[in-house]
């Protein structure tokens, strides 16, 4: 059985993350890559004016998954624990302006 050292998953243009199998973040990146790109093959991540991102992340998987995301998405919003609320941390999208907050 192959297991993922991070697993995303996609929903309603929310994207679940978290970290699987014990690894450090040179395997973890190239995981989490690998997964997105998976799932841009298959159609799971088909694009549109945002998407959420909600879940425990490391600073380079944050980078590996906000630059493959922001070009296929207008916004890209990350869930704030403490805010409660996803802030818009990306956007090529006027509906959505950086630090924008989003109700859950």
């Amino acid at each position: 059985m192959v297991m993922s050292t991070y697993k995303i998953e996609i929903k309603d243009n929310l994207l679940r993350v978290s970290f699987g199998e014990t690894a450090q973040n040179d395997q973890i990146v190239r995981d989490a890559a690998a997964r997105l790109e998976e799932m841009a093959a298959s159609g799971e991540l088909a694009g549109g004016p945002l998407i959420k991102i909600n879940g425990p992340i490391s600073i380079p998987v944050a980078f590996v998954l906000a630059h493959k995301l922001a070009h296929i998405y207008g916004a890209v919003a990350f869930y704030d624990p403490k805010l409660g609320k996803y802030v818009i941390s990306i956007t090529h999208n006027p509906a959505y302006k950086l630090g924008d907050l989003i109700d859950i």
